[in-house]
């Protein structure tokens, strides 16, 4: 039986394509600076990078002589073809986060690197509840409006299930304010970062929510200026494709020293 997809692509790119004219790709900068941070750290020259990208002309501009593809749900990359791949903050839009992870380690070299950034679970934490009080106070119920994403635990376990070696996964929370809930839902819009889930409500929201919500939002988490926060949390997943070269982790019972000894502490045996 056929699985309903989480993401309406269709809507997915006609919101991105409606954002680049007037866009807010400041967390996709925050992104790119991040992932530059994390490969001058590698001690290690890449000389056919990827890079899978909603929004390719920054991406093009920002890691120039890369190849550049789609977060189509098949991705335009050829196997063993790439020392480098960077799954460029649109993981979370993906129907199916395992197989796109498992289809760039098939793309990468032997010791190639993966390098992903995506939103986390915490994002917009205060929109959500906000959204979810006021559509409950005026309709009596609730509709999905913000994709649900990814907890660190949960996205650090997709990387062993999808075989990388020396996964790592790590979060950068990101503390925004503006001047009110509609400037927030305004940006969102020029991000492409809007509803585009399949199961979204197909009609504008009422009015009394939208209203609602504004009024929660400023309630429960304005601040003294006036203004309100919006969380993003950032999260960057990093793995290897497997290779000998690699570090390997010793055989249970291989120790040829004590931990007991290293630490100079005494060892207590347990009772049996």
């Amino acid at each position: 039986m056929s699985q309903t997809p989480l993401t309406d692509r269709p809507a997915l790119i006609r919101n991105r394509h409606r954002a680049l004219r007037a866009p807010a790709l400041f967390l996709q900068d925050i992104a790119a600076g991040e992932i530059e941070d994390r490969l001058g750290l590698v001690n290690k020259s890449f000389t056919a990078p990827a890079v899978v990208t909603g929004f390719p002309d920054f991406w093009q501009a920002r890691m120039p002589g890369a190849l550049v593809v789609a977060d189509d749900d098949m991705l335009a990359l050829e196997a063993g073809a790439h020392d480098l791949i960077v799954h460029a903050l649109c993981l979370h839009w993906a129907n199916d986060p395992v197989g796109q992870l498992i289809q760039m380690r098939r793309a990468l070299k032997p010791d190639g690197l993966m390098l992903a950034a995506l939103f986390g679970g915490s994002t917009l934490w205060e929109l959500r509840t906000a959204l979810a009080q006021a559509e409950a106070d005026v309709t009596g119920g609730l509709s999905p409006r913000i994709l649900p994403m990814g907890e660190i635990r949960d996205l650090g376990a997709l990387l062993q299930r999808a075989g990388y070696a020396l996964p790592v996964a790590d979060s950068l929370p990101l503390a925004v304010s503006y001047a009110d809930t509609r400037a927030l839902m305004h940006e969102l819009r020029a991000m492409g970062e809007v509803n585009a889930m399949a199961h979204r409500e197909r009609r504008f929201a009422r009015r009394g929510v939208l209203e609602r919500a504004c009024g929660i939002y400023s309630r429960e988490f304005g601040q003294a200026d006036g203004r309100i926060p919006a969380t993003f949390e950032m999260i960057f997943l990093t793995g290897w494709a497997p290779d000998a070269s690699q570090p390997q982790p010793l055989r249970p019972g291989s120790a040829s020293a004590r931990l007991a000894d290293a630490l100079g502490a005494v060892e207590n045996p347990l009772r049996d």
